[in-house]
């Protein structure tokens, strides 16, 4: 379990097929259901392409996941792909992550959890000392990412209905987050 806060909830490192594959289902109801950055497919499963070099933080009520944050360190970034010349845009810094793929099952989304992944997300960056985070906040949630202390580098990137604004967060900001403690 990550993090020391008494909750229903288990927080903890996806590690297992069965957890693998909610994930998948989670991704696809939030990014082709949710907001449509994704074709539709039978399966109703998606894998990121980013997989094999994700570390998925997720929240669980008993097996079920409830919610999930995926952060990675090896480039390219997906943002690496939507803004040329990345880094000409980022402060100086020596380890980076991309954030990812925040999602939440609709049930849980009034809840704590939210809180919990992030909580748990900024001690497993700052623990594997990230002095740097980028993400693709999601247009409906720029006011969150903002209060976290994020801030805006570039242009939106996506396309209609899926538009996502490239942000960073410093080590500094990383530390002083008030949704942190």
């Amino acid at each position: 379990m990550i993090g020391s806060e008494r909750t229903k909830y288990t927080i903890k490192l996806a590690d297992s097929q069965d957890e693998f594959d909610q994930i998948f289902a989670l991704n696809y109801y939030t990014f082709v259901e949710e907001i449509p950055q994704h074709e539709v497919n039978d399966e109703k499963k998606l894998k990121d392409k980013f997989h094999e070099n994700n570390t998925y933080i997720i929240s669980k009520d008993g097996e079920t996941i409830t919610g999930m944050v995926a952060c990675c360190n090896k480039r390219p970034f997906s943002l690496d792909a939507k803004v040329a010349h990345l880094d000409s845009f980022l402060p100086p810094h020596k380890k980076a992550y991309e954030i990812r793929l925040l999602a939440v099952k609709e049930a849980y989304r009034r809840t704590k959890i939210v809180a919990l992944l992030l909580r748990a997300l900024i001690k497993y960056l700052l623990d594997n000392n990230a002095d740097l985070a980028i993400v693709s906040g999601t247009t409906q949630q720029l006011a969150m990412y903002k209060k976290m202390g994020f801030q805006p580098f570039y242009k939106l990137v996506g396309k209609s209905g899926a538009y996502y604004q490239p942000m960073y967060i410093t080590e500094k900001n990383l530390r002083g987050a008030r949704w942190q403690k």
